[in-house]
C-alpha cells in the first residue's frame, strides 16, 4: 500500500518524499508518507492522483483534510498516512523533525522529484 501511495504521487512529480516508520510511536498508523508540491495546482494534482490510484487498487480513504485550499492534504488510509505540502508550509510544520524518532525507510526516486 505504501509503495502505490509513493508511486501514484511520483506520477505527478511530488517533490522530496520521505517515507517515516512510526510502528511503535503511534497507534493511528505504521507509516507517514510526506511530499511536496511547488504549488497549489501541484499539491491538488499529486493528491488527486494518489485518491484515484488508491481507490483503483481497492485501498479505501478514511479521512481527508486539506484538498480544498491545496496547501496541506491529509488522505489517511489506515496504514498509511499521506501529508501533501506547499514547500513553503512543508518547511513551517516540519514533521520530518517532530517524528525524529522515527527510522526513515528508503526510496527509490527519481531526480527531479529528489531535492
Amino acid at each position: 500500500m505504501v509503495a502505490d501511495a509513493t508511486g501514484w504521487a511520483l506520477e505527478k512529480n511530488a517533490l522530496d518524499p520521505v517515507l517515516l516508520d512510526v510502528r511503535g510511536l503511534c497507534s493511528y498508523a505504521d507509516f507517514l508518507l510526506i511530499l511536496g508540491g511547488r504549488s497549489v495546482r501541484q499539491v491538488r494534482a499529486v493528491a488527486e492522483s494518489v485518491r484515484r490510484g488508491m481507490r483503483a487498487d481497492g485501498h479505501r480513504t478514511l479521512g481527508s483534510e486539506g484538498l480544498d485550499q491545496g496547501r496541506w492534504v491529509l488522505l489517511d488510509y489506515g496504514e498509511v498516512v499521506v501529508h501533501i505540502f506547499l514547500d513553503e508550509l512543508r518547511d513551517f510544520y516540519d514533521l520530518e523533525s517532530l517524528w525524529v524518532d522515527a527510522p526513515r525507510i528508503g526510496l527509490d526516486v527519481p531526480p527531479k522529484s529528489a531535492l
